[in-house]
């Protein structure tokens, strides 16, 4: 007998039509692809919101002839409204919330739906034809934001009742247990799951109980999170909560929500998200772009002087460590003789080192022979800015002395990084690390670019 159909028909018809089982395997289809029903819910919105303005501002706009231009408003209105999308996108609207403490705030939608009418009056200018009507434009940035949040409620509404209530696994002692589930009993949208005393049973605790979210009763628990155990489980979408202590106000924290009554603040292991992971993405080659006349000039004269002074190969190919603790083959202009390394292996590099042919050692100092690795940015092994790659044999060793060495590899390698810019050749790897992570903590298209141009500044006047 044949398998049934993932159709089901409705009695006395011969129509298929789509199960509920079919449709939420269409739904995860669509999430694998990055795409959620809130991308489709905004288009539409965006969409609707911008004819009903335009036919709102008919009776308080004396000759505004909204009706006759309407068929070609249907393709313009269209436009404008992927221009939104694009730029919520960017703006990270559809990364997965927090179900508990962070949301998306009113201020960051209007921001975005202001950003995006600009980009669309930058479109129009560039067009030589404006795709709607400026007083319709402004109208929709005033009541668009409206919408948005609406969207996002009904969203959260959704979801909340499609997953149910929010099980958290609570971890600390007993009075602080006993204390926290008392609060928690006042919230509808919650419930316990269970209790640990210690950090290290978390992971199996929270698979075992099926929790979505873990509370932290105690600071102590950090420290034995802060290595493998938070991105583990923000990668199975464990919620983990850390709850605010008084003494914690000389942190001065500014992300606090509140749970039950109780002060809390969202731990992160601040892997970027996909947004965020494309914004930079997309960065990198409009820089590579941007500075394509400066860069190819200057890497073919610098091919010729490598050529001259120490010949074939040009290039030095080494291993190093990539993003997930993946290996890649990082290029550089060849600045040491053919047997630098033999035959003891990797040395590292030292000042005035006697390996460095001569009349190349201002290569070095200039950064010139970092040139080739915008090739390894264009095939996305490394980014522009970001943790220094490290060689494997290097990367043992550091993992085994530091604690959590292997989260600065949660994005691609870079050219430069927080940590040349404010350390130097010889600071200590965990101070180093402490660099790299408060980037990724920290990462915007901001700060790439003051990194970047601390970076030159660095290279004028170090020259190290």
């Amino acid at each position: 007998m044949s398998a049934p159909d993932s159709r089901d028909q409705f009695p006395g018809s011969d129509q298929p039509v789509v199960s509920p089982r079919s449709r939420l395997a269409v739904v995860r289809a669509m999430n694998r692809r990055g795409i959620r029903m809130l991308h489709i819910a905004d288009l539409v919105l965006v969409y609707a919101l911008l004819f009903l303005v335009t036919l709102g501002m008919v009776p308080v706009r004396p000759g505004f002839n909204a009706v006759a231009h309407l068929p070609r408003y249907v393709w313009t209105y269209a436009v404008v409204a992927l221009i939104h999308l694009v730029v919520f996108e960017i703006g990270g609207l559809y990364d997965r919330e927090r179900r508990l403490v962070v949301q998306t705030s009113t201020s960051r939608l209007v921001m975005l739906v202001w950003i995006a009418s600009l980009m669309v009056g930058l479109v129009s200018w560039l067009m030589g034809e404006f795709l709607i009507p400026r007083s319709v434009l402004i109208a929709y940035a005033v009541v668009g934001p409206a919408g948005l949040w609406l969207n996002r409620w009904i969203s959260r509404r959704l979801r909340d009742r499609a997953d149910g209530p929010a099980r958290l696994l609570l971890v600390g002692a007993g009075p602080a247990v006993d204390r926290a589930e008392e609060h928690l009993a006042t919230v509808n949208r919650v419930v316990t799951v269970g209790h640990a005393e210690s950090v290290g049973v978390i992971e199996q605790l929270a698979v075992a109980s099926d929790a979505t979210g873990v509370l932290l009763l105690d600071g102590d628990a950090l420290g034995m999170l802060y290595a493998d155990s938070l991105s583990r489980l923000e990668a199975r979408g464990v919620e983990v909560l850390q709850v605010v202590r008084p003494q914690d106000s000389l942190l001065g924290l500014r992300t606090v929500g509140e749970v039950g009554g109780m002060p809390v603040l969202p731990l992160s292991a601040h892997i970027l998200t996909p947004s965020q992971s494309r914004l930079k993405r997309w960065s990198d080659l409009a820089v590579l772009a941007a500075t394509a006349p400066v860069t190819i000039p200057l890497g073919l004269l610098t091919t010729a002087v490598v050529a001259v002074r120490a010949g074939r190969p040009l290039l030095f190919v080494q291993d190093r460590v990539g993003r997930n603790g993946a290996s890649f083959p990082m290029l550089k202009f060849r600045t040491m003789r053919p047997d630098a390394e033999q035959p003891g292996g990797p040395i590292q590099a030292l000042v005035d080192d006697p390996r460095i042919i001569r009349g190349l050692g201002w290569l070095r100092s200039a950064r010139f022979d970092e040139l080739p690795q915008l090739i390894n940015v264009l095939r996305g092994e490394m980014t522009i800015v970001g943790p220094r790659p490290e060689r494997p044999e290097e990367m043992a060793d550091y993992e085994r002395i530091i604690p959590g060495y292997r989260r600065r590899h949660q994005i691609e390698p870079g050219i430069t990084g927080l940590a040349q810019v404010y350390g130097h050749y010889h600071t200590h790897p965990e101070f180093k690390l402490g660099h790299d992570l408060q980037y990724l903590a920290n990462w915007s298209p901001l700060t790439d670019l003051q990194i970047m141009v601390r970076t030159g500044w660095v290279i004028i006047t170090r020259r190290l």
